[in-house]
């Protein structure tokens, strides 16, 4: 596939309730990477983690089965899949017999490690566990109580420019609960809050605020606005290691939560109260 004509998004759409691992639509990652100027070996680590609400099965007797699930995506396969694809993939399992939930997980990861051409991981907890799913708040500095007059609301990576004093170089942790984007696609409005970790020059709280203001009007999929904002410090700002995390809320009982970092490890799980 070498463009977008052909995706779910924005369609009119059956929703099946059986079985179809071929619903699942991969989108190359290369499209926006080669736009945003990153090029193999990829200058981070990470993963996206997809959290869903809306998973059920039938167990061998026919009786329905709900859990949820953690799915891991690493950012090194050449595909993420489609929101959409997705939603209807899972939506297929309700009516689908399963012996036992480790044959739900052995599907699922086969079906998505096949779509994204790389290994995913799925983890499966009843509604009762509530060990991965607690509301919590994000460890570090919140901007948005910085005073601020606001212009640009198209996407502007310029005010980043001389945002990070060299001179005073830290290693802190910042966030914000006003990025807004809008689905590549449909247009419609993606919330998130981003956590932004760095070591290097301090970076000046108002622009910094600023350019994530600056998504609001903007049109790109989760996965790219971060590795955009992480491609954008890395270019104006030239921290030593940084970590942007993403945490959208979710839509059609998924959220995504892109995770980008020059260090390698996993995503922390934090689920926020908008999640």
């Amino acid at each position: 596939m070498s463009d977008l004509t052909e995706i779910p998004l924005g369609k009119t759409t059956e929703y099946p309730s059986q079985y179809d691992a071929g619903l699942l639509y991969p989108v190359p990652r290369h499209l926006k990477r080669d736009e945003l100027g990153i090029s193999e070996p990829l200058p981070f680590y990470g993963e996206d983690v997809w959290n869903s609400y809306e998973l059920s099965w039938l167990n061998r007797k026919g009786k329905p089965v709900v859990a949820l699930a953690v799915f891991r995506f690493s950012c090194q396969s050449p595909n993420l899949v489609e929101s959409k694809s997705f939603k209807l993939y899972l939506n297929s399992l309700n009516q689908t017999r399963f012996d036992d939930q480790q044959a739900v997980i052995d599907c699922l990861q086969r079906d998505l490690s096949q779509a994204s051409g790389s290994s995913v991981t799925v983890e499966l907890s009843s509604l009762d566990d509530q060990s991965l799913w607690q509301v919590q708040t994000l460890p570090g500095e919140c901007l948005d109580s910085v005073d601020l007059d606001v212009e640009h609301y198209q996407l502007n990576a310029d005010l980043l420019r001389d945002a990070a004093d060299s001179a005073d170089p830290v290693e802190e942790t910042l966030y914000s609960h006003l990025l807004k984007s809008n689905c590549l696609i449909t247009s419609q409005p993606d919330w998130a809050s981003v956590w932004i970790s760095y070591r290097g020059g301090r970076l000046e709280r108002r622009a910094l605020l600023a350019y994530l203001i600056s998504f609001r009007q903007h049109n790109e999929f989760h996965e790219q606005c971060v590795e955009r904002i992480f491609a954008d410090l890395m270019r104006y700002c030239h921290p030593q290691s940084l970590t942007v995390y993403a945490r959208y809320t979710r839509r059609g009982g998924l959220d995504i939560n892109p995770w980008r970092s020059t260090e390698p490890g996993t995503a922390p799980q934090w689920r926020l109260s908008r999640q």
